[in-house]
């Protein structure tokens, strides 16, 4: 049985009493079985019960993995922190952590450097801690306080791998993605979303994760997609989330997004 720890069925309040910056994402841990996933929650100023706010989930890379519950939040927390952004969009915005043993997604680095860089096994299970996420996302989603019509996906580098496992393992649940400097097996592709929205990030000098996973995965969907948008960084190596964070129009982008229906 699924279990939240500290109440995590009704979110958290926000409480004006808690210390500012980060210590506005309040540290959680998400119980399933014996399997722990250390969790940091935004929730909007002025959170109220019955009401029902958009759902941001944010992967981070394979540098910040751990069980401290901090370093989730190096990069990426300071754009949801910001004041405007927070009165302009408010929403439940979750960072989970993945244990230093774990990533996100399965793959696999190959030899071949005029490739993408990675192979993938295409019945390979889900990884234990993207399954905590997911299994999360479900216990967030049967709260009541989320807008099923507005729930959101993004992460950097590892955290792009996982973003783009999460689109094809559960497509119908999310609005919209924004994968920064990832990568997925090309052949998945076909089962995101029909018509996600999409912003896909890189920088063209990124020597870790190669740009050619980036430019594969929007020219398979732009064959069909018209809402896939691609944003590549001259110059940039393996820190584009930084241009993408700054891109002024990703946030009205992503919180403007809404599904048809409900599920």
């Amino acid at each position: 049985m699924v279990r939240p720890l500290l109440a995590a069925y009704c979110l958290l309040i926000f409480s004006s009493s808690i210390a500012q910056d980060r210590n506005l994402f309040e540290k959680q841990l998400f119980i399933s079985g014996e399997d722990t996933l250390p969790c940091r929650i935004l929730t909007p100023v002025d959170f109220k019960l019955g009401k029902k706010y958009p759902l941001v989930v944010f992967l981070h890379g394979a540098g910040e993995r751990g069980n401290d519950n901090e370093a989730q939040l190096t990069w990426g927390a300071d754009l949801f922190l910001d004041s405007l952004n927070r009165a302009k969009f408010p929403a439940i915005v979750v960072f989970p952590q993945c244990p230093s043993n774990d990533k996100w997604a399965e793959y696999n680095k190959n030899a071949a450097q005029d490739s993408t860089g990675y192979e993938y096994k295409a019945d390979a299970p889900i990884r234990k801690s993207l399954k905590l996420v997911s299994d999360f996302i479900d216990t967030l989603l049967s709260s009541g306080a989320v807008d099923r019509n507005r729930v959101y996906v993004g992460g950097l580098s590892m955290g792009g791998f996982g973003t783009y496992e999460l689109l094809w393992r559960r497509p119908q649940t999310f609005t919209a993605a924004f994968p920064i400097c990832g990568a997925t097996n090309p052949a998945r592709v076909s089962d995101f979303k029909k018509n996600l929205p999409i912003w896909i990030f890189h920088g063209d000098k990124d020597n870790v994760i190669f740009v050619s996973n980036s430019r594969l995965v929007y020219g398979l969907l732009k064959k069909n997609n018209p809402n896939a948008r691609y944003s590549e960084y001259p110059g940039v190596g393996h820190d584009s989330w930084k241009n993408a964070f700054a891109e002024s129009q990703l946030m009205p982008w992503l919180f403007s997004q809404r599904s048809k229906s409900v599920r």
